[in-house]
């Protein structure tokens, strides 16, 4: 079975950095697509970053200048290396992979696998 296992989530104080990792496991090949989402409390889920074969990457405006999405060479290892956290950052942050390209436009039914979730807190 393919999972998606995220790491890195934690407690900040605003203006910190975090750095979360998702690492697939369950699957010999890379990925298409990976990106990350979130979901604040009593908010939809919303897109944050994806990196897409061969180097294409996209974010949400809100994080633009300040996170900065990478990978390992095989598409199997995302990262999100997140500075100057504001306390509107909190959420649940939710790994996503898939075979077509992740976007800020992509429905959860088009994802084809999700992480199970990193909280991050900023503390203002």
């Amino acid at each position: 079975q393919v999972q998606l296992v995220e790491s890195g989530g934690g407690l900040v104080q605003a203006g910190g950095s975090l750095r979360l990792s998702c690492a697939t496991s369950g699957r010999s090949f890379g990925f298409y697509s990976m990106g990350w989402f979130r979901q604040a409390p009593g908010k939809e889920r919303e897109f944050v970053a994806s990196i897409t074969r061969p180097n294409n990457i996209y974010y949400t405006n809100s994080v633009k200048g300040r996170f900065t999405i990478s990978r390992d060479v095989t598409m199997k290892t995302v990262y999100l290396q997140m500075n100057g956290l504001k306390p509107e950052d909190t959420a649940v942050y939710y790994c996503a992979a898939g075979s077509k390209r992740i976007d800020i436009s992509t429905a959860a039914v088009d994802v084809d696998v999700w992480g199970q979730g990193t909280l991050v807190t900023v503390s203002s």
